[in-house]
């Protein structure tokens, strides 16, 4: 199973759009947005493209409210977490949290195959050495909103364990 890795839009929609519907076409089945949505109105132009979206808050909160009204629409694909978010696809353990320093830290238990974060807008893959003697995956996308630096967005493969960054390329219906 493959998944697309966003974090960080910050309510820029077109790009956010962009990156998911580029990894919808690589082949992404999920979607897992680690924080800093902000405004809930934002997942709505992920709609039309059909893919589950896992999402937990960050630090720019926007309504936790709303964005949990959202993900129990029936009719939704949405699944709102709130600060962190422990879930299995693909028949992998995967943790979401928006801070670096806590996603470290998860992943040095050992409990978890993937570990995934943002906040700091650095697109980074690494392995972290974790207590059980094995290593964990540990994934920042960057910021799919192009914060401060280029909008980039992850894609892995779940089964393979193999994960790359991708810059985002806004098509004209994005604008």
């Amino acid at each position: 199973m493959k998944v697309c890795i966003v974090s960080d839009s910050h309510d820029h929609r077109p790009l956010l759009a962009a990156a998911v519907r580029a990894a919808r076409q690589a082949g992404a089945e999920a979607v897992l947005h680690c924080g800093d949505l902000v405004a809930p109105s934002t997942l709505n132009v992920l709609k039309p493209l059909g893919l589950p979206v896992h999402v937990i808050q960050g630090n720019n909160v926007g309504d936790p409210f709303m964005m949990a009204r959202i993900a129990s629409q029936p009719s939704n694909q949405v699944t709102f977490y709130g600060q962190d978010a422990a879930l299995e696809l693909g028949g992998r353990r995967i943790f979401l949290v928006h801070y670096p320093h806590y996603a470290r830290a998860m992943a040095t238990t050992g409990d978890w195959d993937l570990v995934c974060c943002g906040h700091d807008h650095e697109a980074r893959i690494s392995a972290v050495d974790n207590i059980k003697g094995k290593r964990t995956l540990l994934v920042n996308p960057g910021t799919v909103g192009g914060v401060a630096a280029p909008a980039t967005y992850a894609i892995g493969d779940l089964e393979r364990m193999e994960f790359s960054i991708h810059e985002v390329v806004a098509a004209p219906e994005d604008a």
